[in-house]
């Protein structure tokens, strides 16, 4: 009887060894996921956060910075409105938090806050920011809604194309988009 006991407790050994190894192989053969590239999104709001922004990132020609990355901090809020209808800015545009990685702009919350962080942040404009987000912006449209776009800083109105609108030293940034 003994010898039937120390045999199914062997069995069963052999059994969690197989199954831990089933569990560690693929996991160490595993690899990092190739992000999807980066797309102009033109489609109604609204409008989620690229999980895999590196791709967003480099399409903005910004460099990946660490996520605890603290220096160089201001923060400004952006209001859009697509055909009337305010629009949410989204949690962690600019942010890739699988690689550990943000854009010196990009948001922590759905707040409606635009953070800028870090080196670089003097020449990011408002076209960085739509490019990260991966929504169309230019002079005519924002995402689907193509007619008129219009932009005001601090309260005063923008001429001109609205990608270039620094975002270095403003409090608020107003976007709207009329079909």
């Amino acid at each position: 009887m003994g010898v039937s006991v120390q045999h199914r407790f062997s069995r069963s050994r052999r059994a969690l060894a197989v199954g831990l190894l089933a569990l560690l192989v693929p996991a160490g053969c595993v690899h990092a996921a190739v992000p999807e590239p980066a797309q102009s999104r033109t489609t109604p709001p609204p409008w989620d956060a690229p999980r895999d922004a590196i791709s967003y990132i480099q399409a903005a020609g910004l460099e990946p910075l660490p996520l605890d990355l603290t220096e160089n901090q201001s923060v400004l809020t952006l209001h859009l409105r697509v055909d009337g209808t305010a629009v949410q800015i989204p949690a962690f545009v600019g942010v890739d938090r699988v690689r550990a990685v943000q854009a010196a702009v990009h948001t922590h919350d759905s707040s409606g806050q635009v953070w800028l962080e870090g080196k670089g942040t003097s020449s990011v404009t408002l076209g960085h920011f739509f490019t990260l987000w991966g929504v169309r912006l230019d002079d005519r449209c924002v995402g689907n809604a193509c007619g008129a776009v219009r932009v005001w800083v601090d309260g005063a109105p923008v001429r001109g194309d609205p990608r270039a609108v620094p975002l270095a030293g403003r409090k608020v940034i107003e976007v709207s988009a009329e079909s």
